[in-house]
């Protein structure tokens, strides 16, 4: 029998039922018990685990069964919570959706199933009294497999409304109500604007994170929820270990290359796993801000432009010519280039906002992205390359994710030639930007290189072969 350990989902009848503020709360007041936390978030969100990171001080991980097989997700849970007390995994939408309305691919469900996690039920109760314990019921009822051990009860309107809720769940769901939020609380989350990350950077939501720890330990019996975590290991065997993605390929001693990575509250979506198969097959990733005005490091053999903000800050990124040049340089000398979002944005010719401003950007993509006040796209992709593609060539696949407000405008009579075709809810598309040399690979995908870890491979070989060109 596996070791016991502690862990617990966070999930939600539905979005904006409160699981971000519960698993924030319920993080800080952990901490505050001495107790060392490890955060997951389920999906494939950036914003969420950069919270749970301030709180907790570890980074937090996407788990993701749809993007990743399963022996990965459990893999990156794995290794994730070496030294942690407990982990708290926060759910994605609500408890059973994912990828597909009919199964529970994809979902918080099927992650807390593939970790055997015990689940806490996070109901909005607001309006409702024994109506609540039929939500909680048609939960329990409609995967026989998943353990949900525990209810808390959002936006209570009093203590007596609490009660209420609580006895009628009790009663017909045979799980305890561990605590309430109540509706007046004012405990909004800040909007998850475009200026989060800077402004956790600058630690302005601390007060933030300790209100919502004394208001947690307040109403919430924090302890119970402690002993509900306790739960089966998730075990992992040296077979496993010696398949793990994230083994050591390459030899032992100095980093084989060195690859940039821009990283600031413009450039700072990127999933941790990308970093650690990178580094996996040799390479060294050395972080930089463009909008702090820093050049691309001396003695790079690759450059990794992320996603985030760009359009937030472009006044600032479009004023910096020496970092612009120093970029641009590099690109155009065939440093092996992956922009993703973001990144891709940067490297066109310009962006406009949705005031008309246009800010002039790298230039290297012919064509420029316009910003819009509604979504372009959201959703998961099943991405397959293209030839001339050194990430990713046309038998080759991964999968990612696209999240974006803005559309890209090729330049009149340009040869866009697309860096590889995706498949989402809507269709196959061609999508990205691949130049003439095939070293640079840029578009609006976020790719999860644990989906295919040969990118990383790849790349790394890439860089190998670019930095023996500049020794020779």
């Amino acid at each position: 029998m596996p070791h016991a350990e502690r862990k617990i989902v966070i999930a939600g009848t539905g979005s904006g039922v409160g699981k971000t503020t519960m698993t924030i709360g319920l993080m800080a007041a952990l901490q505050r018990l001495g107790r060392t936390v490890q955060g997951f978030k389920c999906g494939p969100d950036y914003i969420d685990p950069t919270y749970h990171t301030a709180v907790t001080g570890r980074i937090s991980r996407n788990l993701d069964s749809y993007m990743l097989s399963h022996d990965t997700v459990k893999d990156i849970y794995a290794r994730a919570t070496r030294s942690a007390d407990i982990a708290v995994i926060e759910g994605v939408m609500g408890f059973y959706d994912g990828k597909n309305p009919k199964t529970n691919e994809g979902s918080t469900a099927e992650i807390s199933m593939l970790l055997e996690a015990p689940v806490l039920l996070v109901v909005n109760c607001q309006s409702m009294a024994r109506s609540a314990a039929a939500i909680v019921k048609g939960f329990q009822l409609l995967e026989p497999r998943v353990n949900i051990v525990g209810v808390i009860a959002n936006k209570v309107g009093s203590e007596g409304h609490y009660k209420l809720v609580r006895e009628a769940i009790e009663q017909e769901c045979a799980i305890p109500v561990v605590g309430y939020m109540k509706r007046e609380d004012h405990i909004e989350m800040p909007e998850r604007h475009l200026g989060l990350v800077p402004s956790i950077e600058r630690g302005e939501l601390q007060p933030f994170f300790d209100k919502l720890a004394e208001l947690v330990a307040a109403t919430v019996d924090v302890e119970r929820i402690w002993e509900l975590a306790q739960s089966p290991a998730v075990p992992v065997t040296e077979e496993t270990a010696a398949r793990s993605i994230f083994r050591k390929q390459a030899p032992e001693g100095d980093a084989c290359v060195r690859i940039a990575v821009a990283k600031d509250a413009a450039f700072n979506f990127y999933y941790q796993e990308n970093f650690e198969l990178l580094e996996a097959y040799g390479a060294e990733c050395v972080f930089f801000s463009p909008l702090a005005g820093e050049k691309l490091p001396e003695g790079m053999h690759g450059l990794y432009l992320g996603g985030g903000f760009p359009e937030e800050f472009a006044e600032l990124l479009a004023a910096d010519e020496a970092v612009k040049q120093s970029i641009r340089r590099a690109v155009e000398h065939g440093m092996p280039t992956l922009a993703e979002c973001g990144g891709f944005m940067y490297l066109t010719e310009a962006i406009e906002d949705t005031a008309g401003g246009r800010y002039p950007m790298l230039g290297l993509i012919p064509g420029g992205v316009k910003m819009q006040k509604k979504l372009a796209a959201l959703g998961y992709r099943d991405i397959t390359g293209a030839e001339g593609n050194f990430l990713l060539g046309p038998g080759d696949k991964a999968k990612g994710h696209e999240f974006h407000y803005s559309t890209f405008q090729p330049a009149e009579n340009a040869l866009i030639r697309s860096a590889y075709e995706t498949k989402g809810m809507r269709g196959m598309k061609q999508e990205g930007y691949l130049n003439e040399s095939g070293t640079l690979v840029a578009g609006y995908t976020h790719i999860h290189f644990a989906s295919e870890p040969e990118i990383a491979q790849k790349w790394v070989e890439l860089c190998v072969d670019y930095k023996r060109r500049g020794d020779m």
